[in-house]
């Protein structure tokens, strides 16, 4: 699975509209509103490159109100979540 993170500037005045917008389309598995230098970050996790392409420039990035963003491909995950899960396969309460 590849993973991207898509930071997102938007019309101030369609924040709502364009994330939900945005949470829509497939391949985007979750849309947050944040503070700082960009309204919006998507998290976008596909299985080849080239839909990559087709997610972000293809259909996110068309989407009314995005005005700029900026994509980061991550290498590895890293995360609390997924270590503690993997240490309780096999164990039942």
């Amino acid at each position: 699975m590849i993973t991207a993170i898509v930071m997102i500037n938007a019309a101030v005045d369609r924040i709502p509209e364009v994330a939900q917008a945005i949470a829509d389309l497939d391949n985007v598995s979750e849309v947050y509103s944040v503070a700082g230098d960009v309204d919006l970050v998507a998290m976008v996790r596909v299985r080849r490159h080239e839909d990559l392409h087709d997610t972000i420039a293809g259909r996110l990035n068309k989407v009314d109100g995005v005005q700029a963003t900026q994509t980061l491909i991550a290498f590895q995950a890293y995360s609390q979540h997924d270590l503690e899960s993997a240490f309780a396969l096999g164990l039942e309460n």
